[in-house]
């Protein structure tokens, strides 16, 4: 096994703690990545796991994780890249995947948003086709916290197989990431990933 490369990704957004943990260990075997959010450690750990890669966490002074990612022996070079087509074509080998960018469907008047956007997600939930994946973000979020009138709905679908991905930082800029109920805290990394490699893109 050669040398640990140091990856310092305190104080970086989202998502620049995945980007640059994938872009280590696509060069080296091992990688410990320090980070100072339990946020970019779930990330960073998701992609370690994502990867193949053995992931062990040591919990520092002052806030701080050192994430180990070690390739396990004999394993490919990991070469997952984000590959964002300008193509509108569908393509059927890609995953279906809906995009909530918004808490309310359409623009105009909220109230009626509100239940157009109870409605559809009921709708797809009823559906025996579900989505793959489901993607929340901006104030979209708010459809996943505690209080949300979509909750069983989205509950529902969960525990179906569809993958609710939810924007972390969008939960942090909202304040709520406390109230989190369903779906998985992401990163645009892995939002962009889904987003750019599906079959179906749909934003209600």
């Amino acid at each position: 096994m050669g040398e640990i490369k140091i990856v310092n990704a305190t104080g970086l957004a989202c998502p620049q703690p995945v980007v640059l943990a994938k872009q280590a260990i696509e060069a080296n075997e091992q990688v410990k990545v320090i980070v100072d959010n339990d946020t970019a450690l779930e990330n960073v750990k998701r992609l370690g796991n994502k990867l193949g890669c053995d992931v062990k966490v040591e919990a520092q002074n002052g806030g701080l994780f050192e994430i180990l990612l070690t390739r396990q022996a004999g394993a490919p070079v990991p070469s997952e890249n984000i590959a964002v087509s300008c193509n509108a074509a569908p393509s059927t080998a890609g995953p279906f995947v809906i995009v909530c960018a918004e808490d309310k469907m359409g623009r105009g008047n909220d109230e009626l948003g509100d239940v157009l956007m109870r409605a559809f997600l009921h709708t797809i939930c009823l559906e025996k086709a579900k989505p793959d994946v489901l993607i929340f973000y901006n104030t979209g979020v708010k459809l996943t916290v505690q209080g949300s009138e979509v909750l069983d709905d989205l509950k529902e679908m969960a525990a179906a197989g569809v993958e609710l991905l939810v924007c972390g930082t969008c939960l942090n800029y909202f304040e709520i990431k406390d109230q989190l109920a369903v779906g998985i805290v992401s990163n645009m990394y892995d939002i962009a990933q889904t987003m750019s490699r599906a079959g179906r893109l749909l934003t209600p």
